[in-house]
């Protein structure tokens, strides 16, 4: 491997060419984003619009292109296919539950004053601030493997040597009725203490997103985004899987998409009315 890096051949030369073309989109999309942000500065008439993650950063004075490269490739890599994903299971599980898509889009309404008949869809998701997600209780509800370095013995009496890999199943470990009780299904009120509060389990427990000093940076990222993503489409829309009757399954990847894609139908909600056109 290293011999084919260090002459630039096979596997190693075509890696290298990819991340050429890698970066050339980068460096295209950063430096289009540079001169967008120059024309709205100058224009008189033209509004400065609400800006995006690279926005944020070349308002912060930020100009190193290795620092902006690197930063919009994680979200690209790291965020995309998680959150999509992610999001399309919601909606799956929640076309199969239709009480609890009304009581967020309900929650979604009280929490935000926006949220009423005839609200645009810019109104909403102008209205969507900490405060607001900070209301949403309900709707936090939605929210690999390892080397071991020293021989150890688990609580459970299990032991392993070092140099053992030893690997977890988020899937399977948020399925176990001794983790999460005889109901381990779908039930968005277990996370709800007896005042209605959100109520975390331990990132041990629930380790989709790694847990302790190696817990995934992008977590709160990712879950805000997810957040404020599903309030705007589900007290907007109502959701309806295309075919009731089909069978949807996984395809095994290193993300779990869902074979074919998700089908739904969706509706305006009534006193949206404006969203039409907006």
């Amino acid at each position: 491997m290293q011999a084919k890096r260090f002459l630039n051949v096979g596997s190693e030369a075509k890696l290298r060419n990819s991340l050429k073309v890698v970066d050339q989109y980068v460096k295209k999309v950063i430096q289009s984003k540079i001169e967008e942000i120059h024309k709205l500065q100058e224009s008189s008439v033209l509004p400065m619009k609400k800006g995006d993650v690279l926005s944020r950063f070349l308002e912060l004075k930020e100009k190193d292109p290795k620092y902006l490269r690197d930063i919009i490739l994680s979200f690209i890599i790291a965020g995309k296919d998680t959150t999509a994903l992610t999001l399309s299971w919601f909606l799956y599980m929640l076309c199969k539950h239709p009480p609890i898509q009304e009581k967020i889009a309900q929650e979604v309404k009280e929490a935000t004053k926006a949220a009423k008949d005839g609200s645009t869809m810019d109104e909403l998701a102008d209205s969507i601030t900490e405060k607001s997600l900070g209301k949403m209780q309900y709707l936090n509800n939605f929210r690999d493997g390892k080397v071991c370095l020293c021989d150890d013995t688990w609580p459970d009496g299990f032991s392993v040597r070092k140099g053992d890999l030893v690997a977890y199943q988020p899937y399977a470990m948020g399925r176990m009725k001794f983790l999460w009780g005889v109901d381990a299904d779908f039930r968005p009120e277990r996370w709800l203490d007896e005042n209605g509060k959100f109520c975390p389990e331990s990132h041990f427990k629930l380790a989709a997103f790694q847990a302790g000093p190696r817990v995934c940076l992008g977590k709160e990222f990712a879950y805000r985004q997810m957040k404020v993503f599903a309030a705007i489409l589900l007290s907007s829309f109502t959701f309806k899987l295309s075919d009731e009757n089909k069978a949807f399954n996984y395809r095994t990847m290193i993300t779990l998409h869902i074979d074919g894609g998700l089908h739904v139908h969706s509706s305006h909600r009534l006193g949206f009315g404006k969203l039409l056109v907006a």
